[in-house]
């Protein structure tokens, strides 16, 4: 709030970027009620908010951007193939960008399943490189604050591996499973040394909340969730402070 206000009257070099968390998306008359599902007909809203008021960028574009007002990032975890039947035809429509934090485990385990439920290799290589960004999830998708360091590095240098080995182009940045990380100190800092050793560039928490750019903890990134139920003036309220309770 103390960065916003800075900003509001012109205290601050950085500038307000907001990077928006989604999951799924499916169309209403089949989606479930369920925080992590955004419908088809109300993303279409938001995307059509977005289009008219933010620039959609992609991670590895903040630097090259850093002077692009109202920036925005949307961001879609787990690579889910709902996102490539519903996700990708309303991108292309509002000619915006996102990126998708795939966990490599889960695409594995998907891969010879009948029921599509996560995307396979062949479909995140299939998918618009001008429209969606691939970057990282880990591999297995626990949680990083019950990891010791040896098998968070363990687990992320899988992630970047397997990724590599079937020829995805990704970006090096990272977004926690369950939005979690270690929060005690020492282990914390030992934690973010690892990710600085093995160039993650950034790293996304939730914390609902606008964000600056440049970051001020490039590992502690917040993202804004995006819910089920959000209308779309809860939404546009979500776009100006981050949360719907300040």
């Amino acid at each position: 709030m103390i960065q916003f206000l800075k900003m509001i009257f012109g205290f601050s070099k950085k500038e307000s970027i907001r990077i928006l968390m989604y999951h799924q998306v499916l169309p209403k008359s089949i989606a479930p009620k369920n925080d992590l599902i955004v419908t088809v007909e109300n993303l279409d809203e938001q995307l059509n908010f977005i289009k008219n008021n933010y620039k959609t960028i992609f991670f590895k574009d903040l630097e090259k951007k850093k002077s692009t007002e109202n920036k925005i990032i949307l961001t879609f975890d787990d690579g889910y193939y709902n996102n490539l039947q519903y996700l990708l035809p309303l991108l292309e429509k509002h000619q915006l960008k996102a990126t998708i934090f795939i966990p490599t485990e889960y695409i594995q385990k998907n891969e010879n399943s009948e029921e599509k439920v996560y995307m396979n290799f062949d479909d995140i290589k299939s998918l618009n490189p001008h429209v969606i960004e691939i970057a990282l999830h880990s591999h297995s998708h626990r949680n990083f604050s019950q990891l010791s360091i040896e098998e968070a590095e363990t687990d992320l240098l899988k992630n970047i591996e397997i990724l590599e080995q079937n020829k995805i182009k990704f970006t090096k940045v990272l977004a926690y499973p369950y939005g979690k990380f270690p929060k005690k100190k020492q282990k914390r800092k030992e934690f973010f040394t690892l990710l600085e050793r093995i160039g993650i560039t950034s790293a996304m928490r939730i914390g609902n909340n606008v964000d600056f750019y440049p970051f001020k903890n490039k590992f502690e990134v917040n993202r804004i969730d995006i819910k089920y139920g959000d209308t779309l003036k809860t939404f546009k309220w979500k776009m100006k402070f981050g949360k719907t309770k300040l």
